[in-house]
C-alpha cells in the first residue's frame, strides 16, 4: 500500500481528520519535543524513570505530531491515538528512526498502566528511549523545517 492509500484509509476510517496546515504550529511543538527532550536527559541522572521516559516519548510523539501538522492531518482522539500518531507520520518520513516509537509506546503504557505481566521503565529504558526520542525529533524536526 502506498504512503497515500495509507493516509486515506486512515482518514476513511475515522482515524485521522484533515485540519488545514499549521506551520506555526509545527514549528512550536517541534520546539516542545525538543524541550521535552533536554528535560529528559535532565531526569535521567534521577531515581525518576518513569517521567525521565515519559519526557523522551512525549518528545518523540510531539515531534510525530509536527509531522501531522505541517500536513494538514490531525489524528482523532479515539483508541490508539497515539499509535495511529506513529503510523501516520511514518508515512511521510521516511526514516528507520520513527519504528523506534512503536517500543516506546509499549513501555509508556506499562509505565503509565503498570501491572504484573509488564515491566515499568528502566534506568536502561530511559536511556535507549533518549537515543531513540533524539533521532525521531531529529528526522521529524528535518521534514518540518524543510516545508516551512
Amino acid at each position: 500500500m502506498s504512503a497515500a492509500d495509507a493516509i486515506a484509509a486512515m482518514i476513511a476510517g475515522r482515524r485521522l481528520e484533515r485540519v488545514a496546515v499549521n506551520h506555526e504550529h509545527a514549528a512550536s511543538v517541534i520546539a516542545m519535543a525538543e524541550r521535552h527532550l533536554d528535560t529528559a536527559v535532565t531526569l535521567a541522572g534521577t531515581d525518576d524513570h518513569a517521567m525521565a521516559f515519559t519526557a523522551a516519548y512525549d518528545g518523540a510523539r510531539k515531534a510525530l505530531t509536527a509531522v501531522l501538522a505541517i500536513e494538514g492531518l490531525r489524528v482523532r482522539p479515539v483508541g490508539g491515538a497515539h499509535r495511529n500518531t506513529g503510523i501516520a507520520a511514518a508515512q511521510f518520513v521516511p526514516d528507520d528512526a520513527l519504528r523506534e516509537f512503536e517500543w516506546m509506546r509499549q513501555v509508556r503504557n506499562a509505565t503509565e498502566y503498570p501491572d504484573n505481566d509488564r515491566p515499568t521503565a528502566t534506568r536502561q529504558d530511559v536511556s535507549e528511549g533518549i537515543d531513540a526520542a533524539r533521532a525521531i525529533v531529529d528526522a521529524c524536526a528535518t521534514y518540518v523545517r524543510d516545508r516551512i
